[in-house]
């Protein structure tokens, strides 16, 4: 039955927070949480809100990108030839 536990915790995806270890600077950690400190937040605030936003602006890209590859193929698929033009330019604005 133990194994049969373990098996199934591994099929779900980790939705947690996730501890992570960094290599910064002393100088840029102590600038940095200045800057925290202003802010009214943590290191670690500032870390996780540049990461969402990055994560943010990714997806978002992405969607862009689907999006006018959808168009594109739109405008290939609905072309269609009108025939010989069998008019002037000029015929458009006549008159008389």
């Amino acid at each position: 039955m133990r194994h049969l536990a373990i098996a199934l915790i591994m099929v779900f995806p980790y939705y947690g927070c996730m501890n992570i270890t960094l290599s910064v600077d002393d100088e840029l950690v102590k600038e940095v949480r200045k800057i925290a400190v202003e802010r009214d937040t943590t290191l670690t605030g500032l870390v996780r809100a540049y990461l969402q936003e990055l994560a943010a602006e990714h997806a978002k890209s992405g969607r862009k990108r689907r999006e006018l590859e959808a168009l594109e193929r739109s405008f290939k698929e609905l072309q269609f030839n009108m025939g010989k033009r069998t008019w002037k330019r000029e015929d458009l604005y006549d008159r008389s």
